[in-house]
């Protein structure tokens, strides 16, 4: 079973489904409800910062708490008809659930779509939860405002893009088209991802590491981070280390040194980044009894590739009781944007949905940068237009062809799609 706790980073008392009034005022936030066993429900009337969730200019508000998940609504008053509802991300396992504001709110109520958010009735990796919660608050806009709407639209942002990628799968009549962003669309090979990241470093360093984790990890990583050069400047072993990260991450493509070194220097609990999963990771969770680890795109392994391995710990998987499995095959249109330099969920998830659903409804759009989520408005935007054209016109939009090696490797591998220039790459040019 894969621990909840795999991503831990960061980031029942049912009330009525009656509409409550636009904010026009500041108002006093309300004592947090009990939810489900063990969580209580942040009131969705109030921002995380105490002050007012207010309706925009031209639209009115509803908020409420339905079995255990908060939510918000909002329709402006020139509606289209058309409802687009957001999937959050991973929160950590804090035991106070809430609810926030989708990245292009202010761009659905200029284009005349309503939108709606849930806080989810749990934290944690809990992605049948969000299906769950996120689906039902097409029944929470409808008793809510009084009107049904005729289109729906799902996106959602990291594990929010693992929720939506479910989702289409399990309501495929439900849903007009879709826009992942950062997702999880590889499902559990996210977490053999950060298996491999660990025990190739081990193999490389030519040091042992246990799995599960023992509570010798931090004396074995003590051993493997200055073998590998991770945090002063790469070795040789580091090098290759890094060679085997960027193909298990979508392969070589530009920008690569950047990347790593932008997410080795990041640190969670004294940990650089890449590695403090590794802990959280629980017996039977991870699989890479198959895996073939390279360092190279050559023909033939290489020597240094032979021994890699040989040596390699090696994992297998009992259970994927805790993650749903993406099939990978929608029905609708499914426009999806990721960051080619995100090293926390890589680009390679992409590339497992691309390969499952052979392209079939699927364009996939590479952003040059290096962090997690970190698009610009302009690029979601024109994400969610291209989106809403292709279902009402059924002209498939460009993307980016991100099973090619080539096309991935190219010096101006995302530049197509990329609106302003982020400190790690270099202008795209004219």
């Amino acid at each position: 079973m894969i621990g909840r706790s795999a991503l831990a980073l960061a980031l029942l008392l049912p009330v009525a489904l009656a509409p409550a009034p636009a904010l026009a005022a500041p108002v006093a936030c309300q004592a947090p409800p009990p939810g489900k066993p063990g969580y209580v429900v942040a009131d969705p009337a109030c921002n995380i910062d105490g002050t007012p969730f207010a309706a925009l200019p031209d639209a009115k508000i509803w908020t409420g708490i339905k079995d255990g998940a908060a939510y918000r609504i909002e329709r402006p008053k020139r509606w289209n008809g058309q409802l687009v509802v957001y999937a959050h991300g991973f929160r950590g396992n804090g035991t106070t659930v809430f609810v926030d504001n989708p990245a292009l709110r202010a761009h659905y109520i200029e284009r005349g779509f309503a939108w709606a958010a849930s806080s989810y009735a749990t934290n944690g990796y809990d992605v049948s939860q969000g299906v769950t919660d996120t689906h039902a608050l097409i029944d929470v806009f409808r008793q809510a405002t009084g009107a049904k709407a005729r289109k729906v639209y799902i996106t959602g942002a990291s594990m929010g893009g693992h929720v939506t990628a479910v989702a289409i799968e399990k309501y495929p009549r439900t849903f007009t088209g879709a826009m992942p962003t950062c997702g999880v669309l590889g499902d559990v090979e996210l977490f053999d991802y950060f298996l491999d990241t660990t025990v190739t470093a081990a193999a490389l360093a030519e040091t042992d590491v246990d799995f599960p984790a023992s509570p010798q990890f931090g004396a074995q990583l003590g051993k493997i981070i200055p073998a590998l050069g991770v945090t002063t400047g790469l070795t040789d072993a580091g090098r290759t280390w890094s060679n085997v990260v960027e193909r298990r991450s979508g392969g070589e493509r530009p920008g690569f040194d950047a990347a790593l070194a932008y997410w080795n220097a990041a640190a969670q609990g004294g940990v650089p980044f890449l590695f403090s999963f590794y802990p959280s990771l629980t017996a039977g969770s991870v699989d890479n009894r198959h895996t073939l680890y390279r360092s190279t795109d050559a023909r033939r392994l290489t020597a240094t590739e032979k021994k890699l391995n040989a040596d390699v710990l090696r994992v297998r998987r009992t259970t994927t009781a805790d993650v749903p499995v993406v099939a990978g095959k929608p029905r609708i249109p499914v426009l999806s944007l990721h960051g080619i330099g995100d090293l926390f969920v890589p680009f390679s998830m992409e590339q497992y949905y691309a390969r499952e659903s052979h392209g079939r409804n699927f364009v996939s759009r590479a952003i040059r940068d290096v962090t997690h989520c970190g698009f610009t408005q302009p690029e979601l935007r024109q994400g969610f237009d291209d989106l809403v054209r292709w279902v009402e016109t059924g002209r498939r939009p460009a993307g980016d062809a991100i099973l090619d090696r080539r096309t991935v490797a190219a010096a101006t591998f995302g530049c197509r799609f990329t609106i302003g220039v982020r400190g790690n790459y270099a202008p795209c040019g004219g």
